[in-house]
């Protein structure tokens, strides 16, 4: 694998980016799908931890404004609200779950989904009283260890054994979920955060190969450049400071998700240039040559 990360680059574009989604926005844009609630639901109450857990735990190959709004709506409907109920879940047949999710189009795999979705409710209504936060505490507020167990914890089933967070303990769902408790339900008790990895996906990944921190040539499965780019913003982020704390690799998560999204895309694959570079933030930082990313599968790079 013949790429480098450059450090020195990854720095002066995390201070850049996270100051400029804290003031002007990314593109013009200072906020995520997620930070919008459900009108009757308060901002750290329970209701809202579950909202954010049930939804980011189908949060896998979606387009995540849809996702959210969607939510929103299922939330909304007393028909539907349900789902969003530890409790009711480990009553309701899942037949009934898939049917109520398809009612706004919260699932696009409807059995996929539902099935994912009410087994991650009734783990915690079986094993935590409904509560994530009671989970959270049993893994002594450290982030590792609630990764640790989201990725091993399982259960006994006429199939075998089963996760108890299916998709929630992935790679990149896991790290999101931590980071949308500190940032949207405003869970500040878990310690260790600077050792989470930053959630890598199709934006993340191509903002940072398009900026050069990661750069060279490859051609391969894009996900044998996860760990690498997971690499390049732990290191990149270290020793900036957030007001009175340390930068962490998840402060970058949500500026690379919007410059990507509303400005790498865009980019042409072969030369890129791109046409929103004279309004970008990042412009100055924005590399030349090809980063190709093919159905989020394989990429082809020549930076």
């Amino acid at each position: 694998m013949a790429v480098i990360i450059d450090n020195d680059r990854g720095r002066k574009v995390a201070s850049l980016l996270f100051n400029a989604f804290s003031t002007t926005g990314i593109h013009g844009h200072t906020d995520m799908p997620e930070d919008i609630l459900p009108s009757t639901v308060e901002r750290g109450s329970l209701e809202h931890i579950l909202f954010i857990t049930l939804t980011v735990s189908i949060d896998y190959q979606r387009d995540a404004t849809d996702l959210w709004q969607r939510s929103r709506q299922t939330f909304h409907d007393p028909s539907t609200r349900y789902l969003f109920d530890p409790k009711a879940l480990q009553t309701t047949p899942l037949p009934m779950i898939i049917k109520d999710m398809q009612k706004y189009r919260l699932s696009r795999k409807p059995q996929k989904d539902a099935s994912i979705w009410s087994t991650v409710g009734i783990t915690f209504q079986e094993k935590w009283q409904g509560d994530p936060r009671r989970f959270l505490e049993n893994c002594g507020w450290q982030a590792l260890q609630v990764l640790h167990h989201l990725r091993d914890d399982s259960h006994s089933s006429g199939a075998g054994q089963v996760s108890d967070f299916p998709y929630l303990r992935g790679d990149k769902i896991g790290p999101l979920w931590l980071r949308m408790l500190r940032d949207n339900v405003g869970i500040t008790d878990i310690q260790n955060m600077e050792r989470v990895p930053i959630p890598v996906d199709i934006h993340i990944g191509r903002a940072t190969l398009a900026l050069g921190i990661v750069r060279g040539k490859y051609v391969g499965q894009f996900v044998d450049l996860f760990e690498v780019i997971r690499k390049a913003w732990f290191e990149s982020v270290r020793g900036l400071r957030v007001g009175e704390r340390e930068m962490i690799a998840l402060d970058v998560d949500e500026p690379l998700w919007h410059l990507s999204k509303y400005g790498c895309t865009l980019r042409d694959k072969e030369s890129g240039y791109c046409p929103k570079i004279k309004s970008c933030e990042a412009r100055e930082f924005c590399i030349s040559g090809k980063v190709d990313i093919r159905n989020s599968s394989t990429v082809e790079l020549d930076t």
